[in-house]
């Protein structure tokens, strides 16, 4: 499966975001969720700093939370698709799976934001990969990436080196 041109434009919105995240003091994350005709139905991004949200308020839970609240139809969901800046850690993937979300599309890899953070294997989190939890979901969720890691990687860019 390829990326579509409106998947590159809402994914790009995640980068914008993960910018924005940046900008007001919290990790450079961020996601779109985004119904089957590319309606924006949530956006998200990480509170775990300035937002004050703790360990779990990365974007991906902070969007689904969002889409939740609204209370749009699960039917909606189903067809609609988040955009991450970066690959959905194994938290983010289940709660992707359990919002009822049928699409993932993200911009850097697990291993690039590694790369990015400079981790050591003592704080680098868990080694699972969103599809590798995707997959084993009762039912299939497609996963799209990484693309465009250049840009994904800009939001980043020196904020690991502090």
């Amino acid at each position: 499966m390829t990326a579509s041109a409106l998947d590159l434009v809402l994914l790009r919105r995640a980068f914008a975001l993960a910018g924005e995240a940046r900008a007001r003091g919290d990790r450079p994350f961020a996601a779109v969720i985004a119904g089957a005709d590319g309606t924006v139905l949530a956006e998200g991004m990480s509170t775990q700093g300035a937002g004050g949200g703790g360990t779990l308020a990365h974007s991906e839970m902070n969007a689904c939370g969002a889409v939740i609240a609204a209370g749009i139809p699960r039917e909606r969901l189903r067809a609609a698709t988040i955009y991450s800046s970066g690959e959905p850690c194994a938290m983010c993937a289940a709660a992707i799976f359990y919002t009822g979300l049928g699409r993932v599309v993200y911009g850097l890899s697990a291993g690039a934001i590694l790369h990015l953070r400079n981790a050591k294997p003592e704080n680098a989190g868990l080694s699972l990969s969103c599809r590798a939890v995707l997959e084993s979901a009762a039912q299939p969720v497609t996963v799209l990436g990484p693309l465009l890691e250049d840009e994904g990687a800009r939001p980043h860019q020196g904020y690991w080196t502090g």
